[in-house]
C-alpha cells in the first residue's frame, strides 16, 4: 500500500550516517508484521546488519525505539484518514461536505486498521515516553506528530460546526464520542465477531456505523 511504502521507505537498508532511520524503518517492518510485541532493537539491528552495540549507541532501550514506531504508526494512520477525504468528490453545500469529511476520515481509519493491523496496534501501545505526556483526549494536543490523526479528527469536527452542521454547544469532547466508536469498531474487526464477517458484509456494518456516528454528531 502506498501509505505503509511512505511510512517505511521499502525494504530496510542501512546507508552511512543513517543508522538510527534504518533501525527505526527496519523496526516499522517489524510492527507490520506482528505488532509492538515484535519491535526488537537486537531483532532490527540485525535486519539491517549491525550489531546490538551499534544499534544501542542510537536508542536508549527497547522503548525509546517502540515510541519513534508508535509515532510513524499514528502519522500513518493519519495519512490514511487524509487520502481518504481526498478522493472524496467536490460538493457545492460546504455543510454536506463536512459530512462526508467526517465519515471519510471514519472509513480511512477503520480501512488502515484493517489492512495494517500490525502497525495499528503499535500506534496505541503503551509505551515509557508516552505515559510523560498529558495528554487525555479531552484536548487538542500540540502539534507533535504522535498526534496528527487526532488533529485531523479534531480539525474535521471544527468544520462540521463552522459549516452548521453541528450544533457549538454539541462540540466539547465530541472527539472521544467519534473517536471511542471508530476505534471500538476496528477492534471488533481484528479482534472480535466481526472478524468472521465476508469483506462486503464487514463493509457495510462500516458504513453503517459511520453514518450512526455522524447522525449523532450533527443532531439539531
Amino acid at each position: 500500500m502506498e501509505i505503509m511504502e511512505s511510512i517505511t521507505g521499502g525494504k530496510s537498508r542501512y546507508h552511512h550516517g543513517d543508522l538510527r532511520n534504518a533501525l527505526i524503518e527496519a523496526a516499522v517492518e517489524l510492527a507490520a508484521e506482528g505488532g509492538p510485541e515484535r519491535v526488537v532493537l537486537r531483532e532490527a539491528a540485525r535486519s539491517v546488519g549491525v550489531s546490538p552495540t551499534a544499534a544501542y549507541r542510537h536508542f536508549n532501550g527497547q522503548g525509546e525505539l517502540l515510541e519513534e514506531v508508535k509515532i510513524h504508526g499514528q502519522q500513518a494512520l493519519a495519512a490514511s484518514m487524509s487520502e481518504a477525504v481526498r478522493v472524496l468528490p467536490g460538493l457545492d453545500d460546504p455543510g454536506e461536505e463536512a459530512v462526508r469529511r467526517t465519515e471519510a476520515i471514519g472509513r480511512g481509519y477503520v480501512r488502515f486498521a484493517i489492512e495494517h493491523p500490525g502497525l495499528y496496534r503499535t500506534a496505541f501501545c503503551r509505551t515509557s515516553a508516552a505515559e510523560e505526556h498529558d495528554f487525555t483526549g479531552l484536548e487538542v494536543p500540540d502539534g507533535s506528530p504522535e498526534f496528527a490523526a487526532f488533529r485531523e479528527l479534531s480539525d474535521t469536527l471544527d468544520t462540521l460546526v463552522a459549516a452548521g452542521r453541528m450544533r457549538p454547544d454539541n462540540r466539547p469532547a465530541a472527539e472521544v464520542a467519534a473517536w471511542s466508536a471508530v476505534h471500538g469498531l476496528s477492534l471488533l474487526i481484528l479482534d472480535g465477531p466481526l472478524a468472521l464477517l465476508p469483506a462486503d458484509q464487514r463493509d457495510a456494518v462500516v458504513e453503517r456505523t459511520l453514518t450512526t456516528i455522524v447522525a449523532g454528531l450533527t443532531r439539531q
